[in-house]
């Protein structure tokens, strides 16, 4: 059982509330303000798993984590899907108008950035991590400026929301990524899912020749994310998602793609959370 999870944000974060959702309220967490910090309190044994969020349904893929948890070798063994929703937040006694500065994390500013249209008095700024904007405006006093941030934050931090669901599209997922320094136990039978990586020879044909092996063995082919190969530019090694029934057939797919690969590795094999 996991006593202790590393985050990347504090308290009335969104990586918070995937802690409770998945590990339960108990579950201690280790508050970190970047995600190579929360890598790094992973690695050094101070948290026995760590969250990290991978995509967004509107913002897209956060690219520097897939190359964060390939290049530290961690595993994916689980994952949770979070309904986004932001909130413009503030203290007591202001309205939208009284407003001159809101902070938050670049992607959720990103996410609502069509909502600050209508207010063009406002300054957006880039911050480490929404809910400890709340906090700081709390600690500080900070009138005239706002936060982007949870319900659970606003509960935290004693802050009044100024409108409730500010972001573009209003059905937000973000998709979070349960990491450990070493595979799951997790039975054979359970799993549904995997991410593998692999990278391919600069040829014709050479990504739908695997493609072709995962339609051929009944994967189910998710996300693709290429990431260029540092050190041969112009080359890119591809990150993979799919869903399986069998996990034979996935079995199957792994050992002919392993050798039709240049460079191959599986970042993990989980139970798909996705329903």
């Amino acid at each position: 059982m996991i006593k202790t999870v590393a985050i990347q944000g504090i308290k009335g974060s969104f990586h918070h509330i995937v802690s409770q959702d998945y590990f339960g309220e108990h579950t201690a967490v280790n508050e970190c303000l970047s995600f190579d910090d929360t890598v790094d309190v992973l690695l050094s044994g101070k948290t026995e798993a760590a969250i990290m969020a991978l995509e967004n349904s509107i913002a897209g893929s956060i690219i520097p984590n897939y190359a964060l948890i390939d290049a530290n070798n961690l595993h994916i063994v689980g994952e949770h899907y979070l309904d986004i929703q932001h909130n413009l937040m503030a203290l007591p006694n202001q309205n939208i108008q009284d407003i001159k500065e809101v902070y938050s994390h670049p992607m959720a500013l990103l996410q609502c950035k069509a909502y600050f249209k209508n207010y063009p008095h406002i300054k957006l700024i880039e911050d480490k991590d929404t809910a400890d904007v709340a906090k700081r405006i709390q600690d500080q006093k900070l009138k005239g400026v706002a936060a982007i941030a949870s319900q659970l934050a606003a509960l935290i931090f004693e802050l009044n929301i100024l409108e409730e669901s500010i972001q573009t599209i209003k059905h937000n997922e973000t998709r979070f990524a349960i990491v450990k320094q070493n595979n799951s136990e997790i039975n054979k039978t359970e799993i549904s899912k995997a991410s593998i990586k692999f990278e391919l020879d600069h040829k014709r044909g050479s990504l739908a020749a695997i493609l072709n092996v995962m339609s051929d063995c009944k994967l189910n082919l998710t996300k693709i994310q290429s990431l260029p190969i540092i050190k041969t530019p112009w080359l890119y090694a591809f990150f993979v998602d799919v869903t399986f029934h069998d996990y034979k057939d996935y079995e199957k797919a792994k050992a002919i793609i392993e050798i039709m690969a240049t460079h191959f590795k599986v970042l993990g094999e989980y139970k798909n959370a996705k329903k």
